[in-house]
């Protein structure tokens, strides 16, 4: 079992979401999407925002990035707007 679980992990980030608003993630999907690409950036040189995981697996530092709020998922239009190299841009999934 996948520990944060999906659901956790979707919680995560939108925890920030106003009431209202609608939520940044709403699938797996998006969430596999977002850790695949933030692992990419660790296998091609970027530090990992979290320590004490020496010798682990790209993807699972990246999974535990997102669930500690290290990292974040933006969607397109707030991805055009803003140049962070610790954003993550997600794919809008219909």
């Amino acid at each position: 079992m996948l520990h944060p679980s999906y659901s956790d992990l979707i919680n995560v980030v939108n925890s920030e979401v106003e009431p209202g608003e609608q939520p940044v993630v709403q699938s797996r999907y998006s969430i596999v999407i977002a850790t695949a690409k933030r692992a990419r950036q660790i296998i091609a040189g970027e530090e990992p925002l979290v320590r004490g995981y020496a010798g682990k697996k790209p993807l699972s530092i990246a999974v535990e990035e997102l669930y500690r709020g290290k990292v974040k998922i933006v969607g397109d239009e707030e991805a055009e707007t803003e140049e962070d190299p610790e954003m993550i841009e997600a794919e809008e999934v219909q």
